[in-house]
């Protein structure tokens, strides 16, 4: 996988799976990347027929993205790698002691917000 290494690439399919039909303006703020750099990533994965963009015919400067069946299987390939990373990660934690994680995560984010 190219584009920028495989994190990108898996947040890109993993935003554009979220959504039925996502703009690259929505996709952008669910990335948290600039459009550039946004633009630079889709180039990339269209280049490798991991998706589409076409124009929405109600809007003619929106660009809609979805994903092609090759990017389909490369996000069921990847899912299944963040899945078992996810669950090695958790080895070990109660959900009782990840929840104490996650409220002093949004402590410490809300204090520097």
């Amino acid at each position: 996988v190219e584009a920028g290494g495989t994190l990108p690439v898996w947040v890109t399919l993993l935003s554009i799976k979220s959504r039925e039909l996502a703009n690259q303006r929505e996709l952008a703020g669910m990335i948290g990347i600039q459009g550039a750099t946004l633009t630079h990533h889709l180039n990339a994965m269209e280049t490798q027929g991991l998706l589409t963009r076409r124009r929405d015919p109600e809007n003619r400067r929106v660009h809609q993205v979805e994903l092609t069946e090759a990017g389909e299987a490369l996000f069921l390939k990847l899912r299944t790698a963040a899945l078992a990373f996810d669950k090695r990660l958790r080895t070990g934690l109660s959900d009782d002691r990840l929840a104490e994680f996650a409220e002093v995560l949004a402590t410490l984010r809300a204090n520097v917000e």
